[in-house]
């Protein structure tokens, strides 16, 4: 078991940086991402609402459960404001509007927002592992819904991450180095996450699921309005819809079976 968990994360990674190759290969189609990224965040929200909040709501108070979707929240919030947009969305419709100049400064502040919320990535599939291991049926529900969730996502980050390198004047070669270092904070979230949640309590664990989740709802909301004020209205909304009702239907069909 702890190989195949493993494997996802690295499943995640190598998701991540296809999509990256591919955005430095055939540059971007705004309508193709916008798509992508509003499906992956129907699945974040998906796993959040159907997973993260019944299972930890079992464990935590009710302020106890807030206080960790908050403070997860805020978290990303406080990156977005102060080093860069955390949500791969923003930051293409915020790069769009740079001036030439600062493409390098934006790139590298750009890369260092999303290098934390990949470990975030990571560390969400390490707890959602450790969940299946103390929780029994509730748990798996929440680690298949987290795996599916992130693996969604990753290939339009890696996407989205790529076409905003190679716009930043990076070629081929490079963007696709730099989605590969940004998207391995995955992996170090993982192993991290396999390191420190061993053994912890399930109130602990579930606190950090909450966390993840908080995180989760940002990228959710901020990527769907961030699109929805601007772009694509009807695409937006009908992608977000089959991300957020997979979701729905597969921790419905694992808690049947």
């Amino acid at each position: 078991m702890e190989d195949l968990s493993i494997g996802y994360v690295v499943l995640a990674f190598l998701l991540a940086v296809a999509g990256g190759a591919l955005g430095a290969s055939f540059g971007r189609s705004h309508r193709r991402l916008c798509a992508l990224i509003s499906l992956g965040a129907g699945t974040l929200l998906g796993v959040t609402v159907f997973a993260i909040l019944p299972e930890c709501a079992a464990s935590l108070h009710w302020w106890g459960l807030l206080l960790a979707l908050g403070s997860g929240y805020l978290l990303f919030a406080l990156i977005t404001k102060y080093v860069y947009h955390v949500c791969p969305a923003c930051a293409a419709s915020h790069f769009d509007e740079a001036t030439t100049h600062r493409f390098s400064e934006i790139a590298v502040a750009m890369m260092i927002a999303l290098s934390i919320h990949c470990m975030a990535d990571g560390l969400a599939l390490a707890a959602g592992h450790e969940a299946e291991a103390a929780q029994g049926q509730g748990g798996r529900v929440l680690d298949f819904s987290l795996i599916l969730a992130v693996c969604v996502h990753k290939v339009p980050e890696g996407l989205a991450l790529g076409a905003l390198l190679l716009g930043a004047g990076f070629g081929s070669k490079w963007t696709i180095l730099g989605v590969a270092a940004v998207e391995a904070m995955t992996l170090v979230g993982g192993v991290l996450g396999w390191v420190f949640f061993r053994g912890i309590s399930s109130f602990w664990l579930d606190a950090v699921v909450a966390h993840v989740g908080g995180g989760f709802l940002f990228l959710a909301i901020h990527a769907v309005l961030g699109e929805i004020l601007k772009h694509h209205k009807a695409l937006v909304l009908i992608c977000f819809a089959i991300g957020f009702g997979l979701i729905a239907t597969l921790t419905m069909l694992l808690r049947l079976f």
